[in-house]
């Protein structure tokens, strides 16, 4: 029998490339398509697929979230998340959730493929890449600039969502955090860089970035951009 996939990605377009992809396969079989968190949860249980791909950024919320929801109601169902935001805080959040995989959507078709199969075949797997990345900060354990190290963990996951142009209400949703808390965030690691302003934050991790020749947050490869 074909493996049972229910699509979740707030793009239309995405979504019939994915299923036109997926079909194309005899042992897979495209049940579903939803655009939201609320839609990935009502979906998983109307059409009882096996697996669901799912996008981590959605219009109503993280499909982190909406991973550990169907994870927790359909324990059976493995969640592939696919996203073209390489962030190690949302790998790391998409394993705790009970994620089987986490892929970038600048990976090719044949591989997209080979990565549905072994899911639903019960296997975990990760973007090498962006384990990589993951594991080599943690290795190197951060920056030794002296601005940094006055901050937190946390101010600096916030200052690397700044540096990349983020809101305070999308670092909360990406952070699983209330935008007033990452408000109050915000002016305490402002303070204790000296700055008034998030621009000067901002415009400082550029010169860093620009000191080191390599992003600092993004990695971005000339791929798909960001949601």
């Amino acid at each position: 029998m074909a493996h049972r996939i229910l699509l979740v990605d707030d793009h239309e377009i995405v979504r019939q490339g994915l299923r036109a992809l997926i079909d194309s396969h005899d042992d897979l079989d495209v049940v579903g398509e939803g655009a939201s968190v609320e839609d990935a949860i009502k979906r998983t249980g109307f059409d009882s697929p096996d697996m669901v791909l799912l996008d981590v950024r959605l219009p109503d919320g993280s499909g982190v979230e909406a991973c550990r929801e169907i994870r927790q109601r359909f324990p059976d169902v493995k969640v592939l998340m696919l996203t073209s935001f390489a962030d190690e805080d949302a790998l790391i959040a998409a394993i705790m959730a009970g994620a089987s995989g986490y892929v970038l959507k600048r990976i090719r078709g044949d591989e997209l493929i080979d990565s549905i199969r072994r899911v639903c075949a019960g296997e975990s797997l990760l973007d090498p890449d962006m384990v990589g990345r993951l594991f080599d900060r943690l290795r190197t354990g951060g920056s030794t600039d002296p601005l940094l190290e006055k901050l937190s963990d946390q101010e600096r996951k916030i200052l690397g969502f700044i540096a990349e142009g983020m809101t305070n209400r999308q670092i909360a949703a990406e952070m699983f955090l209330a935008e007033k808390t990452v408000k109050n965030y915000v002016s305490n690691m402002l303070t204790k860089m000296g700055m008034s302003r998030r621009t000067e934050a901002a415009a400082y991790m550029a010169r860093l970035d620009a000191e080191r020749d390599e992003p600092p947050e993004t990695w971005a490869d000339g791929s798909l951009e960001p949601h």
